[in-house]
């Protein structure tokens, strides 16, 4: 069958040049955006319910823009003032680059990573006998926790923001040709929502191997996958499915 709708379980980029702008244009589809989770800031009292200080922390490590965000709601919130002396370890340049929406880059010790934590592991043994706070949302995969113990850093964990399904209701008349996701979290958004949802003739397009792992215990017939070494866009993996249908 042929593709002429998709739904991305993200929120609409904010450039016209995305690669879904180039997609849509030659294509001729219609194409929408909506994210299936959302974020929640967790206030000042739930933060201290977990025995956090922030003045017990010499360094930040930040693995997303969420986590920038949320910790510095937080200071704000709790009125504390970051000190100049703070050392920010940030998972990728994006992370890095966010960061100046807070922070003066003159005026700060700011680490990178090119695209994991790991990648900063020479940095974090010269600061070995210091303290890390690690902001994070409550669904965490272990993956980053278990690289700071396994650097025998003096770390502590603070859930500063949750993830929620968000309300769909006003999709459940709506049909599209493919179903776009990008984590675990949108499959269960779909079945919280839709809990008699069938997918029928709807094509599933799923990224990373947590989501297929998800779509598959959700009984989910998988039509695009990426990344591939073919296809290592979702967009590519879409567009490389939509010249065989079509």
């Amino acid at each position: 069958m042929k593709v002429k709708t998709i739904l991305v379980s993200q929120p609409e980029p904010s450039s016209d040049k995305s690669p879904y702008s180039k997609l849509l244009d030659k294509h001729k589809l219609t194409l929408h955006f909506r994210p299936f989770i959302h974020v929640e800031g967790l206030d000042a009292k739930e933060v201290r319910q977990q025995k956090i200080d922030f003045n017990n922390f010499q360094n930040i490590v930040l693995t997303s823009r969420n986590a920038v965000d949320h910790f510095f709601r937080l200071c704000k919130e709790m009125r504390f003032t970051v000190p100049d002396s703070t050392k920010y370890f940030c998972q990728s340049e994006a992370v890095a680059f966010y960061l100046q929406k807070y922070v003066v880059y003159r005026k700060r010790k700011i680490y990178v990573g090119e695209k994991k934590i790991e990648d900063l592991e020479a940095v974090f043994k010269k600061f070995n006998k210091e303290t890390f706070l690690f902001p994070t949302s409550d669904m965490l995969s272990q993956d980053v926790p278990d690289f700071l113990d396994k650097a025998n850093l003096n770390w502590q964990r603070a859930i500063l923001y949750r993830t929620v399904v968000s309300d769909l209701s006003d999709l459940r008349d709506v049909y599209y040709d493919i179903l776009v996701f990008f984590s675990p979290s949108g499959i269960e958004s779909l079945f919280k929502n839709f809990p008699d949802f069938k997918q029928n003739d709807t094509r599933i397009a799923v990224y990373g191997n947590s989501t297929i792992e998800a779509a598959e215990l959700a009984n989910l017939r998988i039509d695009i996958k990426a990344p591939t070494p073919e296809t290592p866009s979702m967009t590519m993996a879409i567009e490389k499915y939509i010249e065989l249908v079509n």
